[in-house]
């Protein structure tokens, strides 16, 4: 980790907090590589069991740091603090190109073995609204704004959330966001979809650990795992048989586990599990999922 990233384990809920307070906790190179490795260690932690991601102080990411002024993107594309590997040169292209940054945290908050559920405690705008994208359940601050600003910075959208808004919101609603630029209240984000409830900013965090905790208690952490990488990578299936096939695969192997024979006698005892799988032991793979590539973080 660094300074930019905090992170915590509380009762199975590892909180991983933006922890630059002082400028509205805009992202950094030290920001994607913390949130990069807080994520790593969260699915290497069996005690680990659901990811909170959220700000400190009153917002929740302001978007990309722009105290470079017009110059930010050639600051960015040669920086020396870039992650290792995200520089690359192409012919014809005076400065280096680099992977986007943002981009690198969504695919790997997609990949996470984990649930993640974003408290967005404040403004987020830019990638500080699109980080947000691929986690699982979004909350926001009621009196928070969010904005998709790209194109009136002459910008084009982030974080893979050409993918990701236009699934979470459909086509018309992410391209109102996106080639309008505005930034817009909680409640237009909630009426649009983007969110699964709104609150006082200084309980959202708190909504968003209750949820945690009720998935830590009550869900199996393997079933958890392989429930979340269906339901995205059934995004892109071209027809319901692969996920019938994928699904016929993992009842098969899980209806044989023992957490399967603990959730069945604990509900009809009507007692909590007390399920002993592991991720990092148990976690069969799923029929569907792409093969790695690269440091995309995509797992079978």
């Amino acid at each position: 980790m660094n300074d930019h990233v905090r992170y915590e384990v509380r009762d199975h809920v590892a909180v991983v907090t933006l922890n630059r307070p002082e400028a509205l906790n805009a992202f950094t190179d030290q920001m994607e590589s913390g949130l990069i490795e807080c994520l790593d260690v969260a699915d290497a932690d069996d005690t680990v069991r659901v990811v909170v991601l959220t700000g400190a102080g009153r917002a929740f990411c302001a978007g990309m740091d722009l105290t470079d002024g017009a110059d930010t993107f050639r600051a960015w594309r040669t920086s020396p603090q870039a992650p290792p590997g995200t520089q690359f040169d192409v012919p014809g292209e005076a400065l280096p190109m680099r992977r986007d940054g943002g981009g690198r945290v969504v695919l790997r908050i997609f990949s996470a073995l984990k649930p993640v559920i974003a408290a967005i405690n404040g403004p987020a705008v830019g990638v500080g609204i699109t980080m947000t994208l691929p986690c699982d359940i979004r909350i926001l601050a009621d009196d928070a704004r969010v904005g998709f600003p790209f194109a009136r910075l002459g910008l084009v959208p982030e974080s893979c959330s050409s993918w990701f808004l236009a699934r979470a919101v459909g086509p018309e609603r992410a391209l109102e966001w996106l080639l309008t630029g505005r930034v817009f209240d909680a409640a237009e984000a909630l009426a649009g979809g983007l969110v699964r409830s709104t609150h006082p900013a200084g309980e959202v965090l708190s909504v968003a650990l209750g949820l945690a905790t009720e998935i830590a208690e009550r869900a199996a952490p393997v079933s958890a795992a392989l429930t979340r990488q269906l339901v995205w990578q059934m995004l892109t299936a071209e027809h319901p048989a692969t996920a019938h096939e994928a699904e016929t695969h993992l009842l098969n192997v899980r209806g044989m586990s023992g957490d399967a024979a603990e959730g069945i006698a604990a509900f009809l005892a009507k007692r909590a599990p007390r399920f002993t799988d592991r991720v990092s032991r148990d976690l069969p793979a799923l029929p569907s999922a792409p093969e790695p590539t690269g440091d995309r973080h995509v797992r079978s």
